[in-house]
């Protein structure tokens, strides 16, 4: 009896703190900017997926392991989002999907509270490579508001070739929501 007390008793405990979310694609923004031609131009991706267990007051326990769909991209140009999903860009059909994988979250030095810092990995085009940035965590009614920012190097995933034309650098801009599960 008292076995079974102290098993159960470990997996209350393992749970304490553990918010289990996930993230809500409607209002949510997954936007990217990148220069072409010396101009900015910007898309979105849709179709949020994944898993967020995130706990202010347990950063120990908190990860993201969330993804968005490639083929929902949208620049609003309905030739340059086909050639975007081709073999060339991000080849939709191979790899249909982009995804973030938290390995380490923790506060920031920043004295406001809310500001965490993101340390993980993240896979484009089936390369993974390392992606650290700040975010922010609002509390919402049944969940949390995400925002942050990031910058990688397209032609580090293989997404297309370097050229004069296209700039290396993506920003990346997070505005997501995620609900309870």
């Amino acid at each position: 009896m008292w076995k079974s007390f102290l098993i159960g008793l470990f997996f209350i405990s393992m749970n304490v703190g553990a918010q289990n979310y996930v993230p809500v694609d409607l209002g949510s923004k997954v936007h990217f900017v990148i220069k072409n031609f010396g101009i900015n131009t910007g898309g979105d991706f849709k179709e949020l997926k994944g898993d967020i267990d995130f706990a202010p007051e347990n950063l120990a326990r908190s990860k993201f392991d969330v993804t968005v769909s490639v083929s929902t991209i949208d620049t609003d140009n309905e030739m340059r989002d086909k050639n975007l999903t081709s073999y060339e860009y991000f080849d939709a059909t191979k790899f249909p999907v982009i995804r973030i994988v938290s390995t380490k979250i923790e506060k920031t030095n920043k004295t406001d509270s809310g500001f965490y810092y993101l340390t993980g990995t993240i896979t484009i085009k089936g390369i993974t490579k390392a992606i650290s940035f700040p975010f922010q965590a609002v509390k919402k009614s049944e969940g949390f508001w995400f925002t942050g920012k990031f910058e990688i190097d397209r032609t580090a995933f293989g997404v297309g070739e370097k050229n004069l034309v296209l700039s290396n650098k993506v920003a990346v801009t997070l505005s997501v929501s995620a609900k309870k599960k």
